[in-house]
């Protein structure tokens, strides 16, 4: 794996497994993967057939539409579908992540290269039957600006082993602001009379809050299509 928050969403399927093959849907906590959640999907993959749950809004537009109902392998050329449908089967069978790198097109031949991983899931069983997915640009995503891809080609694939599920350590705080300085106050015999004023608010102004989801578009939408069926859990 080539991006860092593909290492970070593999890195935390391993962990919430918990001595499992392969950890439960109801165990993924959405605030664990907020700053992914644009890039995320969930596929269902029952039946040999692998069709989008839901997906993040960046997902959507970059594939030029909602992609909910969609079959997975309808965006891949020909000779990938046939490789695809085998490698997912076989992911599903060693409970194990499948990592993808893929270049993805345009209908006017632009190119960018993506890399895709997808960590089989449960859902109230035993046998893993979805995959939690997450999809990165590795390149520029400039030839993306307008345009939506119109087929995938997969170019590399390797099933990921429990050596390489490794949650990447936080990037480091800033160094706290100098406190600033203070100017000395004038005299009040100085000054001449003044009038102070005072604003009064009947509530505090309310600041975005991260854990609360305010103020993230994106990460609102794809809990609103989870809390409509089951009940504000990441479930479906």
């Amino acid at each position: 794996m080539k991006h860092r928050n593909n290492h970070f969403a593999v890195g935390y399927w391993s962990l919430i497994r918990r001595g499992r093959p392969a950890p439960d849907q109801s165990d993924v906590d959405p605030k664990a993967l907020k700053r992914l959640l644009p890039f995320v999907f969930l596929l269902d993959a029952r039946h040999s057939h692998f069709v989008y749950r839901l997906a993040g809004t960046t997902l959507c537009e970059r594939y030029g539409g909602e992609l909910r109902g969609r079959d997975f392998l309808a965006q891949w050329d020909r000779d990938s579908r046939k490789r695809l449908s085998t490698l997912l089967q076989d992911a599903l069978t060693e409970s194990k992540p499948l990592c993808l790198t893929s270049v993805g097109t345009t209908a006017d031949c632009r190119m960018i290269e993506i890399e895709t991983v997808l960590m089989p899931v449960t859902f109230n069983g035993e046998v893993p039957e979805r995959f939690l997915g997450v999809a990165q640009v590795l390149t520029d995503a400039t030839p993306l600006l307008g345009r939506a891809i119109a087929f995938e080609k997969l170019v590399a694939s390797n099933l990921v082993r429990e050596g390489d599920c490794v949650v990447p350590e936080p990037v480091a705080a800033p160094p706290p602001p100098p406190p600033p300085v203070r100017r000395p106050r004038a005299s009040r015999t100085s000054r001449g009379a003044h009038l102070k004023l005072v604003v009064s608010q009947a509530r505090p102004e309310r600041q975005n809050d991260e854990m609360g989801f305010t103020g993230n578009d994106a990460l609102a939408t794809l809990l609103a299509k989870c809390d409509a069926e089951q009940g504000g859990r990441f479930r479906n």
